[in-house]
């Protein structure tokens, strides 16, 4: 009987083909680095500068302001006081035990991260929600961004902007912002035909129709996509940390490193506490947007 175990054999390159492809694409790429790497640097300094000044602002002001403000916004966009003395509990604790740099740290390139991530992803999602051709191009690129390890894209981001704050905001925002350019696709493409077609009767214009009509009814849907691109910013903290991000992700990861299970667990507990915070106001708010949509 005759081997014929080449049938199911994958045809494979050899060591050295694998070679010169790496280290073609290696070269390439530092090349890329090197000629461009300033000036890609430049373009983010406005963003670098902003977010310095911005954890300067929240590591600056007394504790007892950034709590009444954070405390005040979660009762203007929820309306619950459950939510707000939660708030406030929260961050006293935080206080408490010695966490509050770091949180405010972590707050701050995540309140920018989350920022851009809006201003990139909504606009995106209104492109896809315009043109399928638009569409069939970014949900592949989605989908990449979204199953492609942290670990993977954090390499190409180091090599060409180094270690700092704005490779972890550029890191953040990559990992974070499928949610919302998707969710507002979503939301623009369920608006009912019936209501476009009579915004149109009424002599509404394609940009008239969008933003007064198409992006309100899916603001529930827009919401949704912040709240869940919130939520994946923050799951990006600690390894964010890895590329010099400073906050809550630095000492979890070193109760990691050193088995400190107090110092971890701490952090952590701040980290969840800012998550679930930050998932509550996006939520109330996002309900008070349907309500008052619905004219309740």
């Amino acid at each position: 009987m005759s081997d014929k175990s080449w049938l199911t054999e994958i045809p494979q390159l050899d060591r050295y083909q694998l070679l010169e492809i790496r280290k073609t694409l290696d070269g390439a790429y530092r090349s890329f680095s090197r000629e461009y790497g300033d000036n890609i640097e430049a373009f983010f300094d406005p963003l670098l500068s902003f977010l310095i000044w911005f954890e300067k602002l929240l590591l600056g002001t007394p504790w007892w302001i950034v709590i009444g403000v954070l405390a005040g916004f979660a009762f203007m966009a929820s309306r619950s006081w459950k939510l707000t003395v939660g708030v406030v509990v929260a961050f006293t604790l935080i206080g408490v035990f010695g966490m509050w740099d770091n949180t405010m740290r972590t707050m701050s390139i995540i309140l920018v991260s989350t920022m851009v991530a809006i201003g990139v992803g909504i606009p995106i999602g209104i492109a896809m929600a315009r043109s399928n051709r638009v569409q069939s191009v970014v949900t592949p690129m989605l989908d990449i961004m979204q199953t492609m390890p942290a670990f993977v894209y954090l390499i190409p981001v180091v090599m060409l902007l180094g270690i700092g704050k704005i490779p972890g905001v550029i890191a953040v925002v990559i990992y974070a912002v499928p949610p919302v350019i998707r969710l507002t696709n979503l939301g623009i493409r369920l608006v009912d035909e019936e209501v476009l077609e009579a915004a149109t009767a009424y002599g509404a214009s394609p940009m008239q129709r969008l933003f007064g009509v198409q992006i309100p009814l899916a603001m529930p849907n827009i919401m949704a996509g912040i709240n869940q691109t919130i939520m994946m910013a923050l799951a990006m903290v600690v390894i964010a940390s890895m590329i010099g991000v400073k906050g809550l992700g630095q000492p979890v990861l070193k109760s990691i490193t050193n088995q400190y299970f107090t110092l971890g667990l701490l952090n952590g507990l701040a980290i969840v506490a800012l998550a679930i915070i930050f998932d509550r106001i996006s939520q109330g708010y996002a309900k008070r947007t349907q309500q008052h949509l619905g004219g309740r």
